[in-house]
C-alpha cells in the first residue's frame, strides 16, 4: 500500500511537473491558415513502435541528436534492440544511448539506476528483480512526451530524464532514506547474448564529479565512448566496485578508491535523504574524451535547470515539426508527427561542440565545414528516409553526404559505408546503398558537397575487386549462390545501385561510364527464370537452384542465405529502375498484374523462422521490412492506380497509429516512418536517383510542407473520406495531370498538388507514360 500511495501521488503530480513545458513557443508562421495554433510536440507518441517488433525507445533525444536518455528493461534479446519493451515489466536502469527501431542491439552506454537500501551491483533478472538493481514499474506511473520521460519505481524513486545534443539530466526525487544511492554500471550495455565490454575506467574527479568511458566490441567491432557526470550534490560517500568486489586499498601496495580500471566497474554515489528529495545528474557523453565529454556539458547545459533542458528541447522539435502542418483526426495527427518524430531521430550527430570525432581510422579528426553524422542504415534509409531528407532536410543530407565521404577518405578499402554506427563498419546488410544517397540528392540540386569527389567514391566502391561478388556480378552478369550467399538479392540490388551510378555519370557527361553502369543495371534479367515466372539463384555455371520454391523465406531450410530477409515472390519485384523491363519479363501488364494481386491474397506459408513471422503481412505481401516498401506502387506502372490506392490505404490503416504495438517492423532508423509520410502526401520514391516519384493516393485532406528552401508544397484531397480513396483527377500547380508520375522539378520550388477523390475506380492515371 505505501508503494502504491507513493505511486499514486506522483503520477497525480506529473502534469504539474510537466506543465514547465508549456513555454515552447512557435518559431515560424503556420503554412495553413488555420484558425487556433497547438503545440505540434504534443502530438507526438514516443510509445509508439515500442511494444512488438518497431524496437523504438520512448526516452528524449533531440532532432537527430548523439544523446537518447532512456529506460533500459532488457539487454539480451535482439527483439529488444532499442532496449526497452513496452511488455516488460521491470527496468534495469537508464541508459545515455539508443539506436532506433533497428533489427540489432547495441549502445546503451552508461547505465544509472537509483537504489534504495542495501545497493546491488548486478541487474537480476526480469523472473526475478529482487535478484538485481532491477526495479517493477508500472505503466499507470510512467509517461513520455517530447524531452521527457519519467517513471515511478518500485522503491519509491520517480525517474525523470531529458536530453540535449550530447548531453541530458537525470532527475531522481528520493524517499526517506538513509542507504539511497545512484549507482552506474559501465558493464552495461545492449550486448544480445554477442557483444561484449572490453575495457573501461573510471575517475572519481571529485565529490560531485565522475568521468569515465568503456571500449565496446560490439555491432562495431571497436567502439569509444566516454561520459562526464556532474551530481547536484555532494555524494556523503561512494564505492568503487571492480569485478563484483570493492575497489580500496587491501594492505598491499596502493590502490585508489578513486580510480579503477577492468571490464567490469559500477560506481555507487552513497546518500542519506529525506522525503521528496531530488538528487540531479548531469551527464555528457563523446566518442573522443572524458575532456570532451565534460565541455559538452559544460557548453549545452551550464545549469541544473530541468525544466530549461526539457523547454529547449521541446522548441528544437516544434521548429522541425512546423516543417510540416496538416488537416486530419487527433489519431491521424499523433500518427503523422510521431512518424516525423522518428524521422528526424537519426543519422545522428557524431562530434563533439568542437567539431571533433573518432574516425574510422579510430584517430581524432576535426570537422571542417559540415557537420559529422554517423548511424547510416542505409539498406532501409535509402528508400525513403533521405529522398524525405532531399525535400525537407538538403542542408543536413548534405551533410550526411560529407560524412560518408570521410568515411570513404578513412576507408582501407576506399568503400562508401554499408551500415555505420559511431565511426564503425558494421558490414550489416547488402548493397552500396550510400550510391542511392548520393545521386538522389546530385540529381535533386543538392549541391553542398564536392560532386566529383562524391562520383568517384561511388564509382570506386562499385568497383572494388573484393566486395561481396561485385566483381563476378560485373564480370557474369551476376552474383552465384555457390560463390556468396544472398546472391539473389545482391544481384537486384547492386543492378539498381548500378543504375543510379550510370545517371549520375550522364549528369556529369561521362558517356562511357554511363553504358557500363546501365548495362550491368540489367543484369537483374540474367536471374529471371521464364519458366517459373521469378528470380530465381543461379550458381557459377549458369545452373538454377534445385529445389526451389519462390515462397521459402531466405532461400528455405535447405538453401537459407539466397535471399536477404525474403522469399523470392517479394524479392523478384525488385527493379524500380526498370519496371517496363520488369513487366515485359513477366509477360506484359495483365499477366503483371495478376502476379501483383497474387502478393496480396496468398494464403500459403511463409516461415520466417521468427516469432513475428505474420506481422506486417497482407498475404505475402510483407511491410514490416524494406523490400516490399515500393511494391505497392509498382500498380500504378501497369495501369492501375486504383489497386495501388487500395492498398495503401489499406496499410495505413492497418500498419500505423498512435498506440505502443502501431508499427508492424523494425522502424529502422526511420524507413517505415519516412514511408507513411510519403505515402499520405500521395506519392512515393520508388526509384531514388531518378527525377521522379510515382503517384498513389494521398490519404489525408490537407498537407502542407515547408521544404527546405524555405517554400511551400501543398497537397490537397477533396472529398476523401473512408470510402472515397480513389484519385478521380489531379491538378499540379494548375495543370491538369493524369500521369501517375510525379516530377521533382514540379514541387523542388514549392506547389501545389490538388486531388480530387471518389468512392469507384477512375480512369484517372490508367494510361501512364513511365519516365525513363
Amino acid at each position: 500500500m505505501k508503494f502504491q500511495a507513493i505511486q499514486l501521488l506522483f503520477f497525480l503530480g506529473i502534469s504539474a511537473v510537466f506543465g514547465f513545458a508549456k513555454d515552447a513557443k512557435p518559431t515560424s508562421k503556420p503554412i495553413l491558415n488555420q484558425k487556433t495554433q497547438v503545440r505540434l510536440v504534443d502530438y507526438i507518441k514516443p510509445f509508439v513502435g515500442t511494444k512488438g517488433e518497431g524496437n523504438t525507445y520512448p526516452g528524449p533525444s533531440t532532432p537527430f541528436g548523439m544523446a537518447q536518455f532512456g529506460p533500459d528493461t532488457e539487454n539480451s534479446l535482439w527483439a529488444t534492440a532499442s532496449g526497452y519493451d513496452y511488455r516488460d515489466t521491470s527496468i534495469m536502469g537508464f541508459s545515455c544511448t539508443h539506436l532506433s527501431g533497428t533489427g540489432i542491439p547495441d549502445l546503451g552506454d552508461f547505465l544509472f539506476m537509483p537504489q534504495t537500501g542495501d545497493p546491488k551491483f548486478v541487474p537480476g533478472s526480469k523472473e526475478d528483480p529482487d535478484s538485481g538493481y532491477r526495479q517493477r514499474y508500472s505503466h499507470d506511473n510512467e509517461s513520455a512526451y517530447c524531452g521527457y520521460y519519467q517513471v515511478m519505481l518500485e522503491n519509491g524513486v520517480n525517474v525523470e530524464l531529458t536530453a540535449a545534443d550530447r548531453s541530458g539530466i537525470m532527475r531522481f526525487t528520493f524517499p526517506t532514506s538513509d542507504q539511497a544511492s545512484i549507482m552506474t554500471d559501465l558493464h552495461h550495455q545492449l550486448h544480445g547474448k554477442r557483444f561484449k565490454i572490453i575495457w573501461s575506467h573510471l575517475r572519481v574527479e571529485d565529490s560531485q564529479t565522475v568521468t569515465g568511458f568503456h571500449l565496446v566490441n560490439g555491432w562495431g567491432k571497436e567502439r569509444y565512448i566516454y561520459f562526464a557526470a556532474k551530481y547536484s550534490r555532494p555524494f556523503d560517500d561512494h564505492l568503487i566496485m571492480a569485478d563484483g568486489k570493492p575497489h580500496i586499498y587491501d594492505t598491499y601496495r596502493f590502490r585508489s578508491r578513486n580510480e579503477a580500471s577492468g571490464q567490469n566497474l559500477q560506481f555507487l554515489a552513497k546518500y542519506k535523504t529525506k522525503k521528496d528529495e531530488v538528487i540531479q545528474v548531469k551527464i555528457g557523453i563523446s566518442p573522443v574524451g572524458a575532456n570532451n565529454a565534460m565541455m559538452n556539458l559544460d557548453a549545452e547545459i551550464p545549469h541544473w535547470d530541468f525544466k530549461k533542458v526539457v523547454a529547449q528541447t521541446q522548441e528544437k522539435w516544434e521548429k522541425e515539426l512546423q516543417m510540416a502542418e496538416i488537416e486530419g483526426s487527433l489519431k491521424e495527427k499523433e500518427t503523422f508527427y510521431t512518424a516525423l518524430y522518428h524521422a528526424f531521430l537519426t543519422p545522428n550527430v557524431y562530434q563533439d561542440i568542437n567539431g571533433e570525432f573518432r574516425g574510422l581510422d579510430y584517430n581524432i579528426h576535426k570537422a571542417q565545414g559540415y557537420t559529422r553524422y554517423s548511424v547510416f542504415s542505409l539498406w532501409d534509409t535509402y528508400r525513403a528516409t533521405h529522398p524525405l531528407f532531399n525535400l525537407l532536410q538538403p542542408k543536413r543530407n548534405a551533410d550526411m553526404i560529407n560524412s560518408m565521404l570521410t568515411h570513404y577518405d578513412q576507408s582501407v578499402d576506399k568503400l562508401l559505408p554499408v551500415w555505420e554506427l559511431n565511426g564503425n563498419e558494421t558490414w550489416c546488410m547488402i548493397g552500396y546503398h550510400a550510391v542511392p544517397v548520393i545521386v538522389d540528392a546530385y540529381i535533386k540540386g543538392i549541391s553542398e558537397f564536392d560532386s566529383i569527389r562524391a562520383y568517384e567514391a561511388i564509382k570506386t566502391t562499385a568497383m572494388n575487386p573484393d566486395y561481396d561478388s561485385v566483381a563476378t556480378f560485373a564480370k557474369i552478369g551476376y552474383v552465384p549462390f555457390d560463390k556468396e550467399n544472398e546472391s539473389l538479392s545482391k544481384t537486384l540490388e547492386y543492378a539498381f545501385d548500378d543504375y543510379c551510378i550510370a545517371q549520375m555519370a550522364k549528369a556529369l557527361g561521362k558517356t562511357e561510364d554511363y553504358n557500363y553502369f546501365m548495362k550491368r543495371a540489367g543484369n537483374y534479367k540474367n536471374i529471371f527464370d521464364p519458366s517459373t515466372g521469378w528470380m530465381r539463384p543461379k550458381d557459377s555455371n549458369g545452373n538454377w537452384r534445385t529445389p526451389f520454391d519462390p515462397h521459402d523465406y531466405g532461400g528455405g531450410a535447405a538453401n537459407f542465405g539466397d535471399i536477404t530477409e525474403g522469399t523470392s515472390a517479394q524479392y523478384s519485384w525488385y527493379v524500380p529502375h526498370d519496371v517496363p523491363g520488369l513487366i515485359s519479363l513477366m509477360d506484359g501488364k495483365d499477366a503483371f498484374i495478376k502476379r501483383l494481386d497474387e502478393l496480396f491474397t496468398y494464403k500459403g506459408k511463409v516461415s520466417t523462422g521468427e516469432d513475428n513471422e505474420d506481422e506486417g503481412r497482407i498475404g505475402e505481401y510483407w511491410h514490416g521490412n524494406e523490400p516490399s516498401h515500393h511494391i505497392i506502387y509498382l500498380y500504378s506502372y501497369a495501369g492501375q492506380p486504383s489497386k495501388a490506392a487500395q492498398r495503401i490505404h489499406e496499410v495505413i490503416r492497418s500498419q500505423y497509429g498512435n498506440r505502443p504495438d502501431s508499427l508492424s517492423g523494425n522502424d529502422d532508423c526511420g524507413q517505415m516512418s519516412a514511408w507513411y509520410i510519403f505515402s499520405v502526401m500521395g506519392f512515393y520514391p520508388v526509384c531514388p536517383g531518378s527525377s521522379h516519384y510515382t503517384i498513389g493516393s494521398p490519404c489525408l485532406p490537407k498537407v502542407a510542407m515547408r521544404l527546405g528552401n524555405g517554400k511551400d508544397l501543398v497537397i490537397q484531397a477533396n472529398g476523401l473520406s473512408e470510402k472515397n480513396i480513389y484519385v478521380q483527377s489531379l491538378k499540379v500547380n494548375g495543370k491538369d495531370w493524369n500521369n501517375p508520375f510525379l516530377p521533382h522539378n514540379e514541387i523542388k520550388d514549392g506547389g501545389k498538388l490538388v486531388f480530387t477523390m471518389g468512392p469507384k475506380p477512375s480512369k484517372w492515371g490508367t494510361a501512364p507514360v513511365i519516365p525513363d
